[in-house]
């Protein structure tokens, strides 16, 4: 899973923005780097479920990149497939929220790792970590 997780920071179909933001260059902290690698793995196999039920929906046609907060990003979806994206946009951001970081930050926190291979070391050992851990009751 850490391989298929990690990838997903470096190229996703569903992502929750495009952009930078104003807080690019704040370091990202321990903390954030948990608090993000465990969002990310609640929502990967949500994104690939997700993905693969917009998949079917669109048939042979290839599945647009959807960015969660751009709504022209969905106006290529059928209406079933547009639900499926909404739906998993508003999780992942609850997701995002739960794990007590906000979405601006979440997103800027991508940026970072897309750009920074230390930083994308950082956040591979974190998701491997976490899926080494037992899981809490």
């Amino acid at each position: 899973m850490g391989t298929v997780a990690t990838a997903s920071l470096v190229s996703s179909t569903l992502v929750l923005s495009s952009k930078a933001d104003a807080q690019a260059a704040q370091a990202v902290n321990p903390g954030e780097l948990r608090n993000y690698a465990r969002a990310m793995l609640k929502m990967e196999p949500e994104r690939q479920q997700a993905f693969d039920d917009i998949k079917k929906i669109m048939g042979t046609g290839e599945v647009p990149k959807i960015v969660c907060n751009d709504n022209n990003s969905f106006s290529s979806l059928p209406g079933k497939a547009r639900e499926i994206a909404v739906n998993y946009c508003q999780r992942y951001q609850k997701a995002v929220e739960d794990n007590g970081l906000s979405i601006d930050r979440y997103n800027t926190i991508t940026t970072q790792v897309q750009g920074n291979d230390d930083l994308k070391r950082k956040m591979y050992n974190e998701l491997l970590r976490q899926q080494k851990m037992p899981k809490s009751p």
